[in-house]
This record gives structure tokens, C-alpha cells and sequence, in this order.
């Protein structure tokens, strides 16, 4: 039982370091990374969005940095650590 959910932890872990690079992409949503990305929106931003609420994007200069994904990242692999 813990194994099946280490596994599926690494691979929300991999999907959420998938949209990040994804995320530096321009692309359409007609394209069919574009429509990966989409996917990975859809099963990454329910998550993300709490977290942003509580630390949001750091302003720098014209752009923002957002960190949540890294403290997603980070969380997962505690979790995966405690597992």
C-alpha cells in the first residue's frame, strides 16, 4: 500500500516539474505539448492554488517569482520521505 503511493507521489512529482519547464514554453493549446500542459493545468493548479494564497508571487521588477511550485516540490518529497 505505502509503495502505491510513494509511486504515485513521484509521479505527481514528475508532473509538477513537467509544468514548470512547460510552463517557460510559449506554445498553443492546439499543439500537442500544448495540450499536455493543459492536462497538467488541470490536475496542478487545485493544488498550487492553496498555496499560492498563503505565499504569493514575489514582485521583481516588471515579472514575479512564484515559489510555490518549489515548496510543492519540496512537500511531495517530505512526504515521500516520511512514507
Amino acid at each position: 500500500m505505502l509503495d502505491i503511493l510513494d509511486t504515485a507521489l513521484y509521479i505527481y512529482f514528475l508532473a509538477v516539474f513537467a509544468w514548470v519547464v512547460l510552463s517557460w514554453i510559449p506554445m498553443s493549446y492546439g499543439h500537442p505539448l500544448g495540450r499536455v500542459k493543459h492536462f497538467l493545468d488541470r490536475i496542478i493548479e487545485p493544488v498550487i492554488r492553496p498555496i499560492r494564497r498563503v505565499i504569493p508571487p514575489i514582485r521583481l521588477g516588471g515579472g514575479a517569482l512564484d515559489l510555490s511550485p518549489l515548496i510543492l516540490i519540496v512537500g511531495i518529497q517530505l512526504l515521500r520521505r516520511i512514507i
